[in-house]
């Protein structure tokens, strides 16, 4: 099960990274964009790490409250699942 679970872990988090740089571009090109309910439910999926990443390299929705302090309330979640998952 641990190894499904870091393959799951990477995967998403990989997934949210890739989603939230795409939106990036896409807002840079004034193009159709990613709703930001699916970028919170990359996150709540257990991608929050790849968000969040993502979101302050590529410096995006860094002023937006609702990300700066629901993603990393999300983090926290998936670490606690993460860690409880992997005992």
């Amino acid at each position: 099960m641990r190894t499904a679970l870091w393959i799951w872990f990477i995967f998403i988090n990989m997934v949210g990274y890739l989603v939230m740089s795409e939106d990036k571009k896409r807002a840079q090109r004034r193009r159709d964009r990613v709703p930001e309910k699916t970028l919170f439910l990359l996150a709540a999926m257990g991608g929050s790490l790849g968000v969040l990443i993502a979101m302050y390299r590529k410096r995006h929705k860094t002023r937006h409250l609702s990300f700066r302090f629901g993603i990393p309330a999300l983090l926290f979640v998936n670490a606690v699942l993460y860690g409880y998952f992997m005992m």
